[in-house]
């Protein structure tokens, strides 16, 4: 886990809006997309739509699309690699 990866899933320890994330965190949307969609490929965050409350299934060819709408929240495997870190 690289340390923008840490960082991400430290703010998912609740479900978190992805402007709320790109705000904390001070990232482009590219660059957070990006990295969000490598951590729900690992299955470290899941993803929730249209509100925090639905969870849905990645997919790729729609994530890039439609993250900037997503809710994200980290998994148990995702904590596990924070909290190992």
């Amino acid at each position: 886990m690289n340390d923008l990866e840490y960082d991400i899933i430290n703010e998912l320890y609740f479900v978190t809006a992805f402007r709320d994330l790109a705000g904390t965190l001070d990232l482009p949307d590219t660059e957070l997309s990006a990295n969000l969609e490598d951590l729900v490929q690992k299955k470290y965050i899941k993803c929730f739509y249209p509100d925090p409350d639905t969870e849905i299934e990645y997919n790729a060819e729609e994530f890039f699309q439609n993250c900037r709408s997503y809710y994200f929240l980290a998994t148990k495997e995702g904590l596990l690699a924070h909290n190992s870190r």
